[in-house]
């Protein structure tokens, strides 16, 4: 079986499973009522989605298990080369990565269920408090990170200037730790500010899976293409049912996990720095935060944004949430196309 053929059956199975599951999970949610609960912060006309069932994220991140298992076993069984050409000597370290980054979604995805728990059944709306859910996060990032110390996976590919052996002395070893942490928190946490508005996080991190995929051809790595599909595949079902106006909002449970799937993903290329412009919109919604917060305390008062992150601003523009999704999209393909060049002529 090609790595094409893996690919396809992933990407398949994680939408059928996570749009077939729609089904079963919606209604499960509501008989639960386990609804959204819309604080006053956020714009008016949000509050017409109150009480629409939340942890829809449940649903692809299902999916997307299922059609990884599936792909990999589809592919091993029938003598596909899982690693990358370039890993000819270390093939096992490849496949570290991919589970890995499946294992840092997961973990991340454990951390937003219990957030959307305490708001949803328990009634409090803040979830966990900040403390709790950092801890969390930085729990599932520590694991992550000393993984991929253990199995030696810590050299990282930078465009233009070559490879960088992080565990080539205790000095680099500690910039790789302090980086590791710094990127998989805050990419993580970018990622899940991105979910906003109906279908604008699956939508945009459908292009960063495509764009993975794409890379997977570069490097030949069939696991990378197999779980890129997956995130594909699940995303894309998801979006039947959470496009505007959504069935389903995928809460923190979805969005955490959707950050520690791109993130992990990042690590699999060898080069987590080209995540900037394949994320950039997960960059510009995180940078409006701080730069909104930021500027407000300075000024005692004022604002950069109409709101942050930047999709409300545009929202209160007058913007339709459906068109800050296909222009937010458009961007990020652009971000992309960028990352993408940077591999093949860096």
């Amino acid at each position: 079986m090609t790595s094409t053929v893996a690919i396809i059956i992933s990407a398949v199975v994680a939408f059928a499973v996570t749009g077939g599951l729609g089904f079963i999970i919606i209604p499960w949610l509501r008989k639960l009522k386990f609804g959204q609960t819309i604080l006053d912060i956020g714009p008016s006309w949000h509050k017409s989605k109150q009480g629409t069932p939340n942890m829809g994220g449940l649903m692809f991140i299902i999916g997307i298990v299922a059609a990884v298992i599936v792909g990999v076993l589809c592919f091993t069984l029938t003598g596909g080369k899982f690693e990358s050409d370039a890993a000819a000597l270390t093939p096992d370290r490849d496949k570290v990565l991919i589970f890995a980054a499946l294992g840092l979604a997961i973990g991340c995805g454990i951390v937003g269920f219990a957030d959307d728990f305490i708001k949803i059944k328990l009634k409090r709306n803040e979830g966990l408090s900040a403390k709790q859910k950092t801890l969390g996060q930085l729990v599932v990032t520590l694991g992550f990170t000393l993984t991929l110390w253990l199995s030696h996976n810590t050299i990282w590919y930078l465009p233009f200037v070559g490879t960088i052996d992080f565990g080539a002395s205790v000095f680099k070893g500690v910039i790789f730790w302090l980086l590791t942490i710094f990127i998989v928190y805050g990419g993580v946490n970018s990622v899940n500010l991105t979910d906003g508005i109906d279908g604008l996080c699956s939508s945009v991190t459908a292009t960063v899976a495509v764009t993975f995929i794409i890379a997977s051809g570069m490097l030949r790595f069939a696991g990378l293409g197999i779980l890129a599909g997956a995130l594909l595949g699940g995303v894309c079902g998801f979006l039947c049912w959470n496009w505007n106006p959504a069935k389903t909002f995928m809460g923190d449970t979805g969005s955490l996990f959707l950050g520690g799937m791109v993130v992990g993903l990042g690590y699999a290329i060898k080069c987590p720095l080209l995540l900037l412009p394949i994320g950039i919109i997960y960059v510009c919604e995180t940078m409006s935060d701080i730069i909104q917060i930021g500027y407000f305390k300075l000024t005692h008062g004022k604002r950069v944004f109409k709101m942050a992150p930047i999709h409300h601003h545009f929202e209160m523009c007058g913007w339709k949430e459906k068109k800050i999704c296909v222009v937010f999209s458009l961007v990020n393909i652009i971000g992309c196309a960028i990352a993408l060049a940077l591999m093949y002529f860096g």
